[in-house]
């Protein structure tokens, strides 16, 4: 008779994100995804900004995100989760498109 059972790869303890009653784990506190929050935020919206439009070819250059380059690389690093990553990276470009508009930056 053939098995009638079908094989499931094991899901260890350590390696679920939710606990077998479905309670998410935590694993960090409310305070640092705050403090991280703001750092998002505080970065986003840094753009190195032109008085005059530098010309690449016909490519016309206004500002440079510089803050959401940096951050970037700082998420990718630093962020263990890939769902976190999924999170930082929305509110990074949500920041940075925002203050693109608004008066912030250091204008050269």
């Amino acid at each position: 008779m053939a098995n009638l059972h079908k094989k499931h790869p094991r899901t260890y303890a350590r390696n679920r994100f939710l606990s077998r009653k479905g309670n998410e784990k935590i694993y960090e506190t409310d305070s640092l995804f705050f403090l991280k929050l703001v750092g998002v935020i505080i970065l986003g919206s840094f753009w190195l900004k032109f008085a005059g439009a530098v010309t690449l070819g016909e490519l016309h250059i206004n500002a440079l995100p510089i803050g959401a380059i940096v951050c970037f690389f700082l998420i990718t690093k630093y962020e263990k989760y890939q769902f976190n990553r999924k999170i930082w990276y929305a509110v990074l470009m949500c920041v940075t498109i925002l203050s693109y508009f608004l008066p912030s930056g250091i204008l050269l």
